[in-house]
């Protein structure tokens, strides 16, 4: 896609600081961290949402996914991190290219998410009934 950053990223159109790259995968640094370290793996070809991607090529990205987990607790000296992928707009997802962030994590970082809400039984029941029809 000719106007996707990503896309511009993956050409060398873009700069970005480069982190692992296959012949299917690549991982740069976020430019706008949430924390130092913040890492995007995305897959080269233009997907827009994990529904567009293979089964098969979606491992390759995660595999990429857990090898900078591990490279941020190794090399970075993080004692966890956290792996978001926003799949759509209303989920938060600003670039149409699939991507997951690598979110490195310090128990003292100050980063928090949205806490549940409580549902009721008949609820849960419903959507249970729903989701596996």
């Amino acid at each position: 896609m000719s106007d996707c950053i990503f896309c511009k990223i993956v050409k060398g159109e873009v700069s970005s600081y480069r982190i692992y790259e296959n012949d299917k995968v690549l991982a740069f640094l976020d430019k706008n961290p949430t924390s130092p370290g913040h890492l995007l793996v995305i897959p080269k070809d233009h997907y827009e949402n994990l529904e567009e991607i293979s089964e098969n090529f979606l491992a390759e990205v995660v595999k990429v996914v857990k090898i900078m987990g591990q490279k941020v607790k190794e090399k970075l000296n993080y004692p966890a991190y956290n792996v978001i992928q926003n799949n759509g707009k209303e989920a938060g997802q600003i670039i149409d290219h699939l991507h997951f962030h690598v979110l490195p994590r310090k128990s003292d970082d100050g980063l928090t998410f949205p806490s549940g809400q409580e549902v009721k039984e008949e609820d849960l029941q419903e959507i249970q009934n729903k989701l596996i029809r």
